[in-house]
């Protein structure tokens, strides 16, 4: 235990001024080096997760928590099938899709696409599409009148607005006398949303379910059949209890198992970022060592006098220990203070260098968003402080050490 004397000298030691520069400077550069450790690995870490967060919310906005389809066929009494589902009390919602491929074309451009035929009734029981209509509204997709509602994405590259019409070729062949023709039907665009994913403003079209089931002459039922849960990291387990009480024939899937490899891959660099940037704390805290050794160094008469009056070595070796202690506690507070303002900001942040360098930090056809917001987790900051504290305490421990070494004769013998 530190007593109130080693505390006092090692404190008197931290603030007095030395008649070596020198040791001054390495001090400042231990705790500028921990500072930056710790407010770097802060806001990596609070990035990560909101980048992780955002991409989740902006995933699940437009897919399901959890589908269910019939092995090898369409499903074809999905009413049946979502009156059984619909008794589950973490079912929150069920929607009945037709899911498929196909081109858009307008004045020789074309674009690859997905198409979900949806019910729009049922549709906002289980996404996020009708809050993020930019133009329009779900429910302007009516059967019968071949409207399609598009992404973003699609608009400029297709050069589309509401009121457009534009072609969908499909990969399904029509018997003509002229031949074997790629059949196609013509949509008028009655509605944008803008989900925040490009692979989905820039890839997916929605249209009216029995337009969709016209389309690819699917004569009764649907693709499948789109849950919402109440917690959907209940979603798996759900996915088991339904695949168990509906049969063999039918498959579900639930959202962890559709982007398993994505999530798994953001965890994954959250780790190795975090690996990596305790390198620097673990750097900073050489500094400590260094700057402890050269103390040590230049208060050898100290020492000695100090264990002539009897201190014992233990005392010694904790009076530098304390000192060692204050560094790192003082760059571990600066730099988590640095790290939570850093991370409330990191959108003006990521603004201001976009502006000033004039590129974009997260190009949306790479990271799959626009845009990038920090997520706090307590438990990442006492993680983060904790290491960075232990790291600083244990790098006192050998400077101290040979403190308490110093022989009183051979160090006072020149002075």
């Amino acid at each position: 235990m530190i007593r109130p004397l080693e505390l006092f000298i090692g404190l008197r030691y931290t603030r007095a001024k030395r008649r070596n520069h020198f040791i001054s400077f390495i001090s400042f550069v231990s705790i500028i080096g921990i500072f930056l450790g710790v407010a770097v690995l802060i806001t990596v870490l609070s990035v990560m997760n909101g980048f992780g967060k955002e991409l989740r919310d902006n995933i699940l906005g437009v897919v399901s928590h959890l589908t269910i389809t019939q092995s090898g066929q369409q499903l074809k009494d999905w009413q049946s099938v979502t009156k059984k589902v619909e008794q589950y009390p973490e079912v929150t919602g069920a929607a009945p899709y037709v899911l498929g491929q196909g081109m858009l074309v307008k004045k020789g451009a074309v674009k690859g696409i997905m198409v979900r035929g949806i019910v729009p009734e049922r549709e906002k029981q289980v996404s996020e599409l009708h809050n993020s209509m930019r133009d329009g509204k779900l429910a302007d997709l009516k059967p019968g009148e071949f409207g399609m509602i598009i992404g973003s994405g699609l608009t400029w590259k297709l050069d589309l607005e509401v009121g457009s019409y534009v072609s969908l070729i499909i990969p399904q062949a029509l018997s003509t006398p002229a031949g074997i023709m790629p059949r196609f039907r013509r949509f008028k665009v009655v509605g944008v949303f803008d989900a925040g994913m490009w692979e989905y403003d820039s890839g997916l079209a929605l249209i009216h379910m029995d337009d969709a089931a016209t389309l690819y002459r699917i004569q009764s039922g649907a693709s499948g059949l789109r849950l919402r849960v109440k917690d959907l990291y209940q979603a798996p387990e759900l996915a088991i209890r339904i695949q168990s009480d509906l049969g063999f024939e039918y498959r579900t899937s639930d959202w962890t198992r559709e982007r398993a490899n994505l999530f798994r891959a953001i965890k994954n660099e959250k780790r190795i970022m975090l690996m990596i940037m305790f390198l620097v704390v673990v750097v900073a805290a050489f500094n400590i060592v260094s700057t402890l050794i050269m103390v040590v160094t230049d208060k050898q008469s100290d020492i000695a006098i100090l264990r002539t009056l009897g201190l014992p070595p233990g005392s010694i070796m904790k009076v530098f220990m304390v000192q060692g202690t204050i560094i790192g506690v003082f760059g571990t507070v600066m730099g988590v203070a640095g790290g939570l303002l850093l991370s409330y900001n990191i959108s003006e942040v990521i603004t201001f260098v976009e502006t000033v360098f004039n590129f974009s930090v997260l190009p949306a056809d790479i990271y799959q968003i626009s845009k990038l917001n920090a997520d706090i987790y307590p438990q990442d900051v006492i993680t983060v402080a904790s290491g960075s504290f232990f790291i600083s305490f244990f790098a006192t421990l050998y400077p101290a050490w040979r403190a308490s070494r110093v022989e009183p004769a051979r160090a006072l013998r020149y002075e």
